[in-house]
């Protein structure tokens, strides 16, 4: 009896991901601005019959869509997924309610954040209650050398670990305030796993400084972090500090509704 196989051929497989991989980086062209065929075919290194061909079949998913000026940009279906990827995210849907909490509570721009590969990506964000908004969104990523949520997340990693990914960084000097060498963010690392919190003191942008405090599972392990986000015109870094109490209270709570069980409360 002979033996089917259904294996799809190893040169039809090379051409099905070079097509995937061509529509994802169209995506990501739209994902900066909407953009005409050409614009978007001037750009590949394609014909621009395979970037129209990919467009429709994108578009009739509903991937992509067309405006009056026949320029394409991102469809609903996009924003479908995303909605269903955060709502997968068990940390995000428990950390949720408390950090609503803490927006409203403190009235500031409040961000929760977690490893993604070798990324720090922010996975759920509450605005600012006034007028001054933070430019971070969802998705975005976070300055590992520079970022408080960062630092809380490296915090916990095995020395070994750590110095692997500080030697690696590039040490952009963007304030007075960045972390210019491998040194002085281990030296820093070592200081939030101390205290148990971390601060960007102005070191991304000098108009904002952040505090940011860890969020464990139920084996301890952090697994998110949670930070709070002023602008350096409307609190002072003392008064960014006096926040921290606020925070610390939402992230362990969080942390025990994960499973976490504090040394405070077992010797309770």
């Amino acid at each position: 009896m002979l033996k089917t196989d259904n294996s799809t051929p190893e040169p039809e497989r090379d051409t099905v991901s070079q097509s995937l991989m061509r529509a994802i980086d169209l995506l990501g062209e739209l994902a900066a601005k909407p953009a005409t065929l050409d614009e978007l075919a001037s750009k590949a290194a394609v014909h621009k019959t395979t970037v129209m061909r990919l467009l429709h079949a994108m578009e009739e998913k509903r991937f992509v869509v067309r405006d009056e000026d026949q320029r394409f940009m991102l469809g609903s279906k996009l924003f479908e997924l995303s909605s269903l990827a955060l709502e997968q995210r068990d940390i995000r849907k428990v950390a949720h309610p408390h950090l609503a909490e803490l927006n409203g509570r403190t009235g500031h721009t409040v961000h929760l954040a977690a490893f993604e590969g070798n990324e720090v990506v922010y996975i759920d964000k509450f605005e600012s209650h006034h007028p001054v908004r933070m430019y971070s969104r969802i998705g975005l990523t976070a300055s590992l050398h520079s970022a408080a949520v960062a630092k809380v997340l490296l915090s916990d990693m095995p020395r070994s670990r750590q110095e692997k990914i500080a030697a690696g960084l590039d040490y952009v000097k963007v304030t007075e305030n960045t972390l210019t060498s491998p040194e002085a963010l281990l030296a820093e690392l070592e200081q939030v796993k101390e205290q148990g919190w971390a601060h960007d003191n102005a070191e991304h942008e000098a108009f904002v400084h952040c505090i940011a405090a860890p969020i464990r599972d139920a084996s301890g392990a952090v697994v998110a972090a949670a930070s709070c986000s002023v602008p350096v015109v409307m609190l002072s870094y003392e008064g960014l500090l006096e926040l921290l109490p606020h925070l610390k209270a939402s992230t362990e709570a969080i942390s025990n509704d994960l499973g976490w069980i504090s040394h405070e409360r077992n010797s309770a």
